[in-house]
């Protein structure tokens, strides 16, 4: 017997001496708990428009860290009915659980029972790895009763609630709150929190959205839990348990404003390093989401209306027998020598003519979509309903056969590495759109193109295409600046050579002859604007140009030419540079983002660019482009507006800048490959009805103001045919001048005769 006891206590000397081994063992190296004192997680940077809407979010996890004070009691309630009914009084290990599942551990020599409470859960999370060992399963209770002495229970179950993920790409309770509920979680309901704490369990199995029954099986047994635990009175958990899941139905999950959002990306990336896609926080900005969905709308809609009239929404021509071949040889030949080469080419977003080569009108598990040959390189083009090009009849995929010529823009690789690369029709022209506040010069509206996607190339701000008779304004400014020539000095409309260069006006060789330089600005007349340039000066239009913020280079070699807008400029940089008509001469700068986690942006102070008469008086001479010239289309806005429309060379920029009292838009219509906009398509037909589109939006219930007048600004009466004070008793015009400038002279009385050589030019 005494032998027994001894090899007994041997035995449980070396079983004990193993297990101490097996726990040393088991234990060295474990991580600190540092992770788990300093939980900094993954957090959205939010950005937000100036109302306070959330445009969108960047980063890698979708979570908002929220403070244990602001996490309703019945969510924990039912976290802890769910996951660890002894979470408040256990030290951070639940023995019996570990009791019950120690057996089958041991049996199948591997953790494949659970057991573990929240304390575990938040270790497993921050410090070890997912595997299911033993050793990881010791590692975890160690490290658990560790943390229950570190941290208080309501640390630790803040952690839990703010890590935990819920499916649908949403980390942490806040964000599932606003995604499931629409509605921030303090604002949650019992039954509510019922449905969040059993998600973490199988967050895709159990989604409401996804599996509805499945996830109010659970969230059943979550109230049945909270009733035995005394969280609620039975009668509440069976009522709630009655009724059905209410989730949020209508979601938005695209980026409203990609344009903005790509200005956000960089400058939080320049302010926050390497963190600004992890630390959290807020991003405040100038934009309306409001007036960039109407932006947006109008865009489409504009360029849609031009795809009508100009046939862009059917194939460019049809070819037939060895026309097929021809042009397949031909593009391959343009695009490089080997395949390789041409396949890398296009796969650079490169707009390019392509043959349809089959054209498949979809099935079951196939969309509509045609495949086109581009020298040989196959490229698929879907066909969809939202397409640009599918309103209308026939249905857009009954508008193409085998044989048709169409403009595809490239998107992207191939899905398999043989496969047809991805593009997308680009039958018409592109366009973009900037909208400004006057006052502010902040951006209210950005829109980089048609179907704009994050990452593509913005043409409100990246695209340089010359502003064609949009840049006149800038010339007319020069000249009244210079306090040589008034809005009603008289300039001859007439043919003439410059070194060779024989400008004409956009009526071919249609002159008018002496007219005041209101009328001249208000029909676009391309040889006064040389004449008055001509006069002043290139140096003085250069300088002008770069005090109202021009930063496009304006070289010696244009010369003349700019008075035909002949350099090249973003919509922004131009939309930024007639601010100072519309505010006062005050040079402002346009500016997006106005705050980056809670660190206000800096703003240079407006300066001054133009006198105030001179920005008014050309600002009046606008005015009469949309009273009587080539913008009346805004007429019917109903309201003071002023604006230039601008058409260049051989019709392949369309343009319309201009504003209201408040706001000021600037459109541009264009293909990316400098070709032709078509027939007949100028800035007042192509640009202007989108700008009219917006404002009538923008612009409806606001009241009607008027551009304020300066003091340093008169109004004289003046004779529309000599631009001199009209005769008394005359008919006559009124006429706003510079203080000091208007005429002195009376124009002839009628019967009297004077060279009309005696009024050109003459101040």
């Amino acid at each position: 017997m005494k032998r027994l006891v001894l090899m007994g206590l041997a035995m449980c000397l070396v079983a004990g001496a193993a297990g101490v081994g097996l726990f040393v063992y088991y234990t060295r190296d474990l991580p600190s708990l540092s992770a788990v004192r300093d939980f900094q997680p993954k957090q959205m940077l939010r950005v937000m428009d100036r109302h306070g809407k959330v445009i969108g979010e960047i980063g890698d996890e979708r979570r908002t860290v929220v403070p244990f004070g602001q996490i309703p009691k019945h969510l924990v309630q039912a976290v802890v009915a769910a996951e660890d009914a002894s979470f408040f009084e256990n030290p951070g290990l639940d023995l019996k659980g570990i009791a019950r599942a120690f057996y089958e551990n041991i049996v199948r020599g591997r953790a494949a029972q659970g057991g573990s409470t929240i304390t575990q859960q938040v270790v497993k999370r921050l410090l070890l790895t997912p595997e299911r060992t033993i050793a990881r399963k010791v590692k975890e209770l160690v490290l658990a009763y560790r943390l229950t002495n570190r941290l208080s229970k309501n640390e630790i179950m803040e952690i839990y609630l703010n890590q935990i993920y819920y499916g649908h790409g949403r980390y942490g309770c806040e964000e599932a709150a606003r995604f499931f509920f629409g509605k921030p979680v303090h604002a949650i309901g019992e039954a509510e929190s019922a449905l969040l704490a059993g998600l973490p369990q199988s967050p895709e199995r159990l989604s409401p959205l996804k599996h509805p029954e499945a996830a109010k099986t659970r969230q059943r047994y979550v109230l049945g839990r909270m009733a035995e635990l005394g969280f609620l009175p039975q009668a509440q958990a069976e009522a709630i348990a009655k009724a059905p899941i209410k989730v949020v139905k209508s979601r938005t999950t695209a980026v409203e404003a990609p344009e903005a959002m790509s200005v956000v990306h960089r400058v939080a990336a320049e302010r926050m390093g390497e963190a600004f896609a992890t630390q959290g926080g807020q991003v405040e900005t100038t934009l309306d989401l409001e007036m960039q969905l109407w932006t947006r709308q109008a865009l489409e809609r504009g360029l849609q209306a031009l795809d009508a009239r100009q046939g862009y929404d059917k194939p460019l021509r049809r070819l037939q027998g060895r026309a097929v071949a021809k042009f397949v040889a031909q593009t391959a030949a343009d695009l490089g020598k080997t395949d390789e080469a041409r396949r890398r080419t296009l796969e650079t977003g490169r707009i390019v003519e392509a043959v349809v080569a089959s054209v498949h009108k979809g099935a079951s598990n196939v969309s509509p979509h045609l495949l086109v040959d581009a020298g040989g390189v196959s490229l698929r083009v879907p066909l969809t309903g939202d397409d640009r090009y599918a309103p209308g009849k026939p249905a857009l995929i009954e508008r193409f056969a085998v044989g048709d010529v169409v403009r595809v823009a490239v998107d992207g690789p191939a899905e398999a590495p043989d496969g047809p690369l991805s593009a997308h029709l680009e039958l018409g022209p592109q366009a973009a759109m900037v909208v400004l506040d006057v006052a502010t010069g902040e951006i209210r509206a950005l829109v980089g193109g048609y179907g704009f996607r994050s990452g593509a190339f913005d043409r409100s701000q990246q695209a340089r295409r010359q502003p064609g008779s949009a840049f006149k304004p800038f010339v007319y400014a020069t000249a009244i600046a210079s306090r040589r020539f008034t809005a009603a000095s008289v300039v001859n409309d007439a043919p003439e050579v410059y070194d060779l260069w024989k400008p004409k006006n956009y009526e071919r060789e249609s002159f008018r002859g002496p007219v005041r330089l209101r009328v001249a600005l208000t029909h676009s007349i391309n040889t006064v604007a040389i004449r008055l340039l001509s006069e002043v000066g290139v140096p003085a239009l250069r300088e002008l140009a770069t005090q109202v913020g021009i930063t496009s280079p304006l070289t010696e070699d244009m010369g003349l030419s700019l008075a035909l807008g002949s350099l090249t400029v973003s919509p922004l940089e131009l939309a930024q540079a007639y601010l100072p008509f519309f505010n006062g001469g005050q040079r402002v700068t346009s500016r997006l983002v106005t705050k980056v986690a809670d660190v206000e942006e800096s703003l240079a102070p407006p300066s001054p660019a133009l006198g105030p008469d001179v920005a008014f008086v050309v600002l009046s001479m606008m005015k009469s482009v949309v009273q009587d010239g080539t913008a009346r289309g805004a007429l019917s806005l109903g309201r003071p507006a002023a604006g230039k429309t601008g058409t260049s060379n051989d019709q392949r920029d369309a343009w319309f800048v201009g504003g209201t009292a408040d706001l000021l838009a600037a459109v541009w219509v264009g293909f990316d490959d400098m070709k032709r906009l078509g027939r007949g398509e100028t800035g007042g037909g192509a640009a202007l009805p989108i700008w009219v589109d917006f404002m009538t939006k923008a612009s409806a219930g606001q009241p009607v103001r008027d551009f304020a007048q300066p003091p340093s600004v008169e109004v004289q009466t003046i004779d529309p045919q000599t631009g001199l004070l009209a005769a008394p008793g005359a008919e006559g015009l009124e006429e706003v001048f510079l203080s000091g400038t208007a005429p002195l002279e009376t124009a002839p009385a009628e019967g009297e005769d004077r060279s009309a050589d005696e009024l050109l030019l003459n101040p």
